[in-house]
């Protein structure tokens, strides 16, 4: 069954793009209206709409705040802060192949980088 993500606005614009040919509905947060908004009101309107949050924003990993068990799906991508935009694209690419992952994300937070994935329940 194809997820949806909701694209946080520190990832490239072809994410939507990579996310869509996996066979996965992805939407941006300019989509939604929350393109200036804080990341609580991302995080709200992800757990009322059942969207799984992709980004790069670290905050968004600190259980407390956010506790998985509270959202459909949280993923952070680990990357450089110089990591660019084919190198970020490529990093989703490589989980969207990961349907085994992508089917245990409602209630978790997934840490992804190159080669590995962490997935926490709370």
């Amino acid at each position: 069954m194809p997820a949806t993500f909701l694209i946080d606005a520190n990832m490239p614009r072809d994410t939507i793009a990579v996310i869509l040919a996996s066979g996965h509905d992805a939407l941006t947060l300019h989509d939604v209206g929350l393109r200036d908004a804080p990341d609580s009101d991302i995080a709200e309107h992800a757990r009322q709409s059942g969207l799984i949050i992709i980004t790069r924003d670290y905050d968004f990993a600190d259980v407390r705040t956010y506790p998985p068990r509270d959202y459909p799906g949280i993923v952070v991508l680990q990357v450089p802060d110089t990591g660019t935009a084919p190198m970020i694209s490529a990093l989703v690419r490589e989980l969207m192949l990961r349907s085994d992952v992508i089917d245990q994300l409602p209630g978790r937070l997934a840490i992804v980088e190159f080669g590995r994935v962490r997935l926490r329940d709370s």
